[in-house]
Order: structure tokens, then sequence, then C-alpha cells
């Protein structure tokens, strides 16, 4: 505000110097003609004193081309050099002389003084009007400079400011920018986390699913095994069974019928009778029992006593395997399990089945095992 007040003051006065000077020009430039004229008629024949008023003009004009060059020139922040300077004197001095010329004549020393006061104000306000108009230009480009300074500080500031604005508007956005890349990372690895914890969950589901299947379809395997071996068991308890009942049907059978041959002929038993063999151990009987069937007592005739006697005692005597053989695992569990054969020992039991000691040992004490619970 103070750059462009300065600035209206300066073409203020400049404009002040201007109509004054102009004014003071116009005044002096008239009076000239009025003061000139008469002294031009004086020294100028009758016939042209019509041309008096030319000379103060073209004077006058001369003076006014200089006033106004020098205020172009001078406003411009330039000088005219000598010729202009010799021209504004010359000028001058040519309206101050045609101006007291009559008076001077006359020796009128007031005329003279009143008559160059016109003269003298053109002069010096010609010389000052210069001097003003070469300060007010000066004035005028300091404050020009002084405007261009202060719009090119401005425009400086404003490029700082702009540049300042823009470094800060890049940096917030390389912020913004490293910022989102890192929520980027941070979701990327999330998203990768979670996908490695679903892939591990449903490798171990898989896995949990195939061990659970392989432990199902294990389990089903054996249960089947052991209902395979059960039914295997149950079977051969089943055949051993009958094959018992079959033997006692026959061993009494064979008792009834010696008996009724004794009732028939008690004095040819008593002599043929034979003697005591001693009683095989239970064991034989039953082994042979389950191993085949004793059809040699339901072959024996009836009406013959020492055959049937005899047949009857080879048939409780019968070795339940040869040597070297031995009954299926089913047939000798059954054996072993069989309460008929509480009372046999092992090594007994173990000849009837053609299997090991210890191995008959151990089916025995499961089986005793197992009998417990049933008979609590």
């Amino acid at each position: 505000m103070t750059t462009t007040f300065d600035h209206e003051q300066v073409q203020s006065a400049e404009r002040t110097l201007s109509l004054g000077t102009w004014a003071i020009t116009a005044g002096a430039v008239l009076y000239s003609v009025l003061t000139v004229t008469p002294l031009v008629q004086q020294v100028t024949p009758d016939a042209w004193d019509w041309t008096g008023p030319i000379l103060p003009i073209v004077v006058d004009s001369a003076v006014v081309i200089v006033i106004r060059l020098d205020s172009v020139v001078s406003r411009l922040g330039m000088r005219g050099g000598a010729w202009p300077a010799l021209l504004r004197w010359m000028t001058g001095l040519m309206t101050l002389l045609l101006n007291i010329g009559n008076s001077a004549l006359a020796g009128d020393l007031v005329g003279v003084a009143v008559h160059a006061v016109a003269p003298l104000l053109l002069i010096v306000t010609a010389e000052a009007g210069l001097a003003y108009r070469r300060a007010l230009a000066e004035g005028l480009t300091k404050v020009k400079r002084e405007q261009d300074a202060e719009r090119e500080r401005s425009r400086a500031e404003q490029k700082a400011q702009a540049r300042a604005a823009r470094e800060d508007r890049e940096a917030r956005e390389a912020r913004e920018r490293e910022d989102r890349e890192r929520e980027e990372d941070r979701r990327e690895r999330r998203e990768r986390e979670a996908r490695e914890h679903t892939w591990r969950m449903q490798q171990e589901q898989a896995e949990r699913e195939d061990r659970q299947a392989r432990e199902q379809r294990e389990h089903e395997a054996r249960m089947e095994r052991e209902r395979t071996e059960r039914a295997a068991v149950e079977n051969a308890a089943e055949q051993a069974r009958e094959d018992r009942e079959q033997a006692a049907r026959s061993e009494r059978l064979a008792r009834e019928r010696q008996a009724a041959q004794r009732r028939e002929h008690p004095v040819q038993a008593a002599v043929h009778a034979p003697v005591p063999a001693p009683v095989a151990p239970a064991v034989d009987v039953d082994r042979a029992r389950v191993l085949s069937a004793p059809t040699a007592l339901v072959n024996t005739p009836v009406n013959t006593l020492a055959p049937a006697v005899n047949t009857a005692a080879s048939a409780v005597n019968t070795p339940g395997v040869n040597e070297g053989e031995r009954v299926s695992e089913a047939v000798a569990r059954a054996i072993i399990a069989d309460p008929v054969n509480a009372d046999q020992s092992v090594r007994a039991l173990a000849h009837m089945t053609g299997w090991s000691v210890g191995w008959v040992s151990a089916r025995r004490a499961e089986a005793r095992k197992d009998d417990s619970p049933a008979v609590a």
C-alpha cells in the first residue's frame, strides 16, 4: 500500500508541475506578444506594422517546444545534450531582451524590472521544471524498481511457498504411499498366514480323517477277525459238544449191550471177563471224542461178549492224535475250555491237542479268567 501511494503522489506532483509550467508559459507568451510587438513596430516600416506579433510568437513557440520536449525526455529518464540546453537558454534570453528592450531604450529601469519578471520566471520555471521532472522520473523509476523488486520478492515468495507446498504435498503423498504399501504388505502377510493356517488345518483335518478312517478300518477288521474267531470257537465247541454227546451215547449203548449180555450169559461172562485194564484218563476219551466218533462201538455185534468188552476198552484208551500232529487252534481252545477237562493236567491237554505246554497253560489261564465273572 505504501508503494502504491507514493507512486500516486509522484504522478500528482508531475501533473501539478505540468499545469503550472504551461500556465506560466501561456502567460509569459501572451505578455511577451503584448510587450514585444510595440518594440518590433518601432523598428519596422509602417507598412509592415502588422508583422510585429510574428517575432514574439516565433520566440515563444521555441520556448514551448523546449519546455515540451524537455518534459518528455526527462520523463523518459534521458538527457537531450548540449543543443537543447543552448536552445533553452537562447530562447529565454531572447524573450528577456525583447521584453525589456523598449524600457531599456527609454532608460526606464522600473520598466526593465517589470518587463523582466515574466521572461525570467519562464526561464527559471523551465530549468526548475526540467530538474523536477528528472527527479520525478528518477522517483518513478525508483518506485517502479521497488515495485518490480516487491513483485519479484512476492513472486519468489509465492514460488517458494508453492515449492514448499509442493514438497509438503509430495512428502505427504510419499508418506501416504508408504503407509499404503505397508498396510498392503501387512494385509498380504495376514492373508498369506491365513491361507497357510487354513492349508495346515485342512492338512491336519485330512490326516486326522485318514487316521480315523484307517483306525476305523483296522477296528472293523479286528472286530471281524474276533467275530470270525468267536464263530470258529463256538463252532468248534459245538462240534466238540456234539462229539462228546455222540460218544456218550455210544458208550451208554455199549454198556447197555454188555449188561444185557452178562445177564444172558453170566457164566461165560465171568470166564471170559478180561483183566481190568488201567482206566485211561478222561482226557484221552475227550480227545478221541473230539477227533473222531467211536464208530467201532456202534458196529460191535450184540451177541458176542468178548469183542464188545474189548471194543469198549479200546474205545476208552484210544489216543487223541498221532505223534507230531496237532488239532486246529479253535478245536484246541474248545477242548481246553470244556468243563469236562477241567481236572486234566496241562501236560495231558497238551498231549490231547498236540500244542505246547506253555501255549496250553496260557489258554487255560485265559479260559479261567473268562469264566470267573460268569461264576461270580
